[in-house]
């Protein structure tokens, strides 16, 4: 069993609005709430960056963008420069989305210069990188390939979803992914994670951050669990 307190919770959500419609005054919200809660990033899409990173100017909280969201149809010079410009506008996180036609194809060799592409501007730039699988679309064979890619490649976390497709996290597929990745690469779930339950059943499988919309939800359900501030998983 392992000991939580809220703050170490939050600090593991990544707050996410990622709404094509989200205006000035939203992303002036999902801001306020970060900073409230304390939790580890806001979710953006990659054009709210700038604007984000002024709202959360002076404190400790990651703005991440999001990178070709949320198909990942886009070549690697695309995906490369998007990346660049975001880390420009302020972006302390990357979550790219792979090529699941490449993928498909069983282009091993692209998908790892794509990753080998946007891992080292991240690295380059002291930048946190995440590469999102999307697995609802994929075949069990194909998840491992894909983390196998990233055990040589070395991203910081491998993501299991955009939130956009047919289906979210689950706890299989975290299993498998933190098998395959060992301690090398952390986790991330996201995608229908909107409960306390779900979120520490997530954690407990092995994800060390989660995506969620419903983070103010959860943390607030955690907060009334808690015995002295704790919250125990396993």
């Amino acid at each position: 069993m392992t000991v939580y307190t809220i703050d170490q919770l939050a600090q593991m959500i990544d707050h996410t609005n990622l709404k094509p419609y989200a205006d000035g005054t939203t992303m002036k919200k999902l801001c306020d709430e970060a900073r409230q809660y304390h939790f580890k990033m806001v979710a953006i899409n990659s054009v709210q960056t700038a604007l984000c990173k002024t709202f959360l100017q002076g404190t400790d909280i990651h703005v991440g963008a999001a990178i070709s969201f949320p198909l990942g149809q886009t070549t690697i010079e695309t995906k490369a420069f998007e990346t660049s410009d975001a880390i420009e506008d302020g972006a302390d996180e990357i979550d790219y989305v792979v090529n699941l036609s490449e993928l498909k194809n069983k282009n091993y060799r692209y998908i790892e210069k794509e990753m080998e592409t946007i891992v080292g501007i991240c690295k380059q730039e002291g930048v946190i990188s995440k590469v999102i699988f999307e697995n609802c679309y994929l075949e069990k064979h194909e998840i491992e390939m894909l983390a196998r890619i990233a055990k040589k490649v070395k991203p910081d976390f491998i993501k299991t979803s955009t939130g956009f497709g047919t289906g979210g996290a689950n706890i299989d597929d975290v299993r498998l992914m933190k098998e395959i990745v060992g301690d090398e690469i952390k986790v991330k779930a996201a995608g229908g994670i909107r409960d306390a339950e779900t979120f520490l059943a997530m954690i407990e499988a092995g994800a060390e951050r989660i995506g969620t919309s419903s983070g103010v939800q959860i943390i607030n359900s955690l907060q009334e669990k808690a015995e002295n501030g704790i919250i125990t998983i396993g």
